[in-house]
């Protein structure tokens, strides 16, 4: 039988680092966001505004140029780095990281379309290389990548057909043999993986958590969007990616759990977004 403990608040609060009161803009985090196509424009901004409401101080938003002033529009809080190309191409990644500030971790992939797979490896690695931590999604959840993540402060976010995509095998129904079968692909890879379901598994593949917070109401477009965001934004701040991402799972299923008391069958995305602070004030800490 495999091991693993179930998160819960407790947990999560031990993990949820303090702000020092004297603290800057800057320290408290800055993530970088890179997603959106030309028909997916929602998702790198339900990542951003995630990010923003876990905590974090900036919050950077990589999007095709087409993308960026409706984008800008819709909050002025997110600072938009247009890119040339709607698809990411190596033109893009380079623009990008010539125009880049210093960031914490970024989460890539929501929303975004791949023209050439060596300008993702490229952009991941160069992240990396940087010293920040990064949150993987969506689009970016494709073999190849995982030659360029191993060993590092990465977290993979794959629903099963994402996690089928990604290694080849798809997860099974039960509890067991998905918390074996994602501890053995975190441990083969030198990665953590948060399998999003009913119940997460959340695994380093020496460790492993369950969240049982969330709820069916959850299956609207979006809410995994939000998830990777709060990931990103406590990446920012959290060393251990395996607790970062136990913790994001957690408070990500929790505010969907509220949302669906006040809403029933009828969230949106946003929705959680909203309840996000609602969740996580409890857990602030504020030290000298």
């Amino acid at each position: 039988m495999s091991s693993y403990k179930l998160i819960d608040e407790e947990v999560v609060k031990s993990i949820i680092p303090p702000r020092r009161k004297n603290s800057r803009k800057g320290e408290n985090g800055v993530v970088l966001a890179v997603g959106g196509s030309w028909m997916y424009h929602g998702a790198p901004f339900l990542v951003a505004m995630a990010a923003y409401r876990s905590g974090v101080d900036l919050v950077y938003l990589a999007v095709p140029e087409p993308l960026a002033e409706p984008i800008r529009a819709m909050s002025p809080a997110i600072i938009v780095i247009p890119l040339p190309d709607y698809k990411l191409t190596k033109r893009s990644v380079n623009k990008l990281l010539k125009k880049l500030p210093q960031i914490h971790a970024a989460a890539v992939g929501p929303g975004l379309s791949i023209a050439k797979e060596e300008a993702l490896l490229d952009l991941v690695k160069e992240l990396l290389n940087s010293g920040a931590g990064v949150v993987l999604d969506a689009s970016a959840l494709i073999p190849p990548i995982l030659q360029a993540v191993g060993g590092k402060k990465v977290i993979l976010t794959p629903h099963a057909g994402e996690f089928k995509r990604l290694f080849g095998e798809q997860p099974p129904q039960d509890l067991e043999g998905r918390v074996e079968l994602a501890a053995e692909k975190a441990r083969e890879h030198g990665v953590t993986i948060l399998l999003k379901g009913p119940i997460d598994v959340i695994t380093d593949g020496n460790e492993t958590y369950i969240n049982n917070t969330g709820n069916a109401a959850m299956t609207v477009g979006g809410t995994g969007d939000v998830l990777t965001g709060i990931t990103a934004g406590l990446l920012a701040r959290i060393d251990s990616p395996l607790k970062c991402a136990a913790a994001s799972a957690y408070i990500n299923g929790r505010c969907g759990d509220i949302a669906y008391q006040q809403l029933g069958l009828h969230i949106l995305p946003t929705d959680i977004i909203v309840i996000i602070p609602k969740v996580m004030k409890p857990m602030d800490k504020i030290i000298e």
